[in-house]
């Protein structure tokens, strides 16, 4: 739950952003009033410098010829539900991802074992996949290999 919450507080910081406000200028009490802990609110406030410090673009540029919309095929829509559907949506429109994270996310989900994805479930997901938490980068437990990687 921890991670979800603070993929939160990150889409709440990028909105402001794009609100034109300077992270110095969001109301942390605010967001202490809403539930966060300190601990998580310091957390999102961390990703998103470390972004900015190291030069990285926090908001994921839209290709100016390519605004198409991907739309679920009947299988995807059996598993992912229209409000974790419409959460992915919201983060691409924020700027936080882009059509080919939503690709990638779908695709993650179609392989695993889900049988069903909510707003919450798909809230873990995007966590895992932006904070880069996943368990797919233990070399022990990847399904894919690398480029650099060798087989034996």
């Amino acid at each position: 739950m921890l991670y979800e919450k603070i993929i939160e507080i990150i889409v709440f910081l990028l909105s402001e952003l794009k609100n034109n406000k300077q992270l110095t200028e969001v109301d942390m009490h605010k967001l202490e009033n809403l539930g966060y802990t300190q601990n998580e609110i310091n957390t999102a406030f961390s990703w998103v410098y470390s972004k900015i410090y190291a030069g990285e673009k926090i908001f994921v540029e839209k290709q100016k010829e390519n605004n198409s919309q991907r739309f679920l095929h009947d299988l995807e829509q059996n598993i992912i539900s229209p409000e974790a559907y419409g959460y992915l949506i919201q983060l691409k429109e924020l700027g936080l991802i882009n059509n080919m994270d939503i690709d990638l996310i779908i695709d993650k989900i179609m392989v695993s074992s889900y049988s069903r994805v909510e707003e919450p479930d798909m809230k873990l997901i995007i966590a895992n996949y932006l904070l880069d938490i996943d368990e797919m980068h233990d070399s022990n437990n990847r399904v894919m290999i690398n480029t650099n990687d060798t087989i034996h």
